[in-house]
């Protein structure tokens, strides 16, 4: 029976649409109409609208329906680096460092070891667990740091949640990902070097490495310097807007730059897209305290870029993968040791802080669920993998965190709801309230269109 069903999905599940049948911009039309018809059903349900565009994709894509095919795939992988600029750029325009001094060293030290944790967590279950698979275990445990708020906000939201938990919640999330797009960055770099058989020096584990780093946040830095420039001579809201979209773009394309001179050989290393735009955002953000004004601006264009971006995510999910024990056998220790790494780490950072025991006990659980930066550090890992002739690694890895985002997303706001009510944040009003009455309130059917949707 399995090789039956793996025969019909060889080249897609049905496979009654030739290739080709529909044009690129024809394609986008379809998927952003089907997008914007996920979310009302998501409304509905309860459910991130971010869950609807990844089943989106994965329906039209070339491994179900093929309304999106390869070719169109490939196509509009652009799209796919534009949108993981803006999102790198919002989550940078969080990174106040005002904010940061209020946040104090408590949750600075709570989200180091959460996150670093969860890395090690993943890694270590991986290895012993898979050792054939270094180069996946070694990625998987840097995306493990990043943290989805939208759906642990929602949650905050709709029940009104209030006290400790809930007040060291919020800037811990904001740092999460900070934290977690460096150590993708050196995480991913160690994985081609060992992929490519370079050998494992001083070099390719550590100078190259801290090397991409540094030159991304310097190169990310001048970039938001000279965007912090533009109110200076440009007034109106059109040209702001425009000149912060030049401002990504630029770090993309330099990005993009230095992969092809690393390519031939006249560099040894690349940058980090996402590090040179989250540098550029959060330099621009502490530089201009016109900023926050002309993200706005950014944030009303930008909806219809996340949308696409992850419904092109959703359809890259190759779901015959999932026939192999293997790559189950992976996502099942990948959703286990994260889960783990993110709550023993928040306990024990909890403990060295002399937090309050809510916590210390509930902290970790409202950290569990994963969206959007998780799915971008995936998705440039196989465009970078692919690109270095490794894509069946690449896929591997965006199926184990494509899934694993559709399980978090389904059940993490489930089990953030049970602790804040453990915690005593939730009023025993609201939960009866919500249990009567399902009404979600009128800021969480907007969809997640801004920085909540692409952390």
């Amino acid at each position: 029976m399995f090789n039956f069903i793996s025969a019909m999905m060889a080249e897609g599940i049905f496979p009654i649409l030739p290739e080709g049948i529909f044009n690129v911009v024809l394609t986008i039309a379809i998927a952003l109409i089907l997008g914007l018809l996920s979310t009302r059903l998501m409304k509905v349900i309860g459910l991130p609208n971010v869950t609807g565009y990844l089943v989106v994709g994965l329906i039209i894509g070339p491994y179900m329906l093929g309304i999106i095919d390869k070719p169109s795939l490939e196509s509009m992988s652009i799209i796919s680096s534009l949108a993981l600029g803006f999102i790198a750029f919002s989550i940078g325009v969080e990174f106040k460092i005002r904010h940061i001094k209020e946040i104090g060293k408590s949750a600075i030290t709570i989200t180091m070891f959460q996150a670093l944790l969860a890395t090690l967590f993943v890694d270590v279950a991986l290895l012993i667990a898979i050792p054939s698979m270094p180069a996946e275990a070694i990625v998987l445990g840097a995306i493990a740091t990043a943290t989805a708020p939208a759906a642990t906000l929602m949650v905050v939201r709709q029940y009104k949640a209030k006290g400790i938990v809930t007040g060291t919640l919020l800037p811990v999330v904001a740092l999460d990902d900070a934290v977690g797009l460096i150590v993708f960055a050196v995480s991913n770099s160690i994985a081609l070097s060992m992929l490519s058989g370079a050998s494992l020096t001083v070099m390719n584990l550590v100078v190259f490495p801290l090397l991409e780093i540094v030159v991304s946040l310097v190169i990310g830095a001048a970039i938001g310097g000279l965007l912090s420039i533009v109110p200076t001579f440009f007034k109106s809201r059109d040209n702001r807007l425009i000149a912060t979209i030049i401002a990504v773009f630029a770090c993309i394309g330099i990005c993009g730059l230095f992969s092809h001179l690393n390519s031939t050989g006249a560099i040894p290393f690349k940058l980090s897209d996402l590090l040179v735009c989250m540098m550029a955002g959060a330099v621009f953000v502490n530089l201009r305290v016109e900023s926050e004004t002309m993200m706005q601006g950014t944030d009303r264009w930008t909806p219809v870029l996340f949308m696409l971006f992850f419904i092109l995510s959703g359809a890259e999910l190759n779901i015959l993968s999932l026939g192999n024990l293997q790559i189950v056998l992976l996502l099942v220790i990948y959703l286990i040791a994260r889960c783990a790494g993110k709550y023993i780490g928040s306990f024990v950072g909890a403990v060295v802080t002399k937090a309050d025991k809510n916590v210390r006990k509930y902290l970790g659980i409202t950290l569990w669920p994963q969206a959007g930066v998780a799915i971008g550090m995936a998705t440039l890992c196989n465009k970078e993998f692919a690109a270095a002739g490794f894509e069946e690694v690449g896929q591997t890895i965006v199926t184990i965190t494509m899934c694993a985002v559709l399980v978090y997303e389904l059940f993490g706001p489930v089990f953030t709801k049970i602790a804040l009510a453990k915690a005593g944040e939730i009023s025993p009003e609201m939960l009866k309230r919500k249990k009567s009455k399902k009404v979600v309130e009128p800021v969480l059917s907007q969809p997640e269109n801004n920085d909540q949707q692409s952390k």
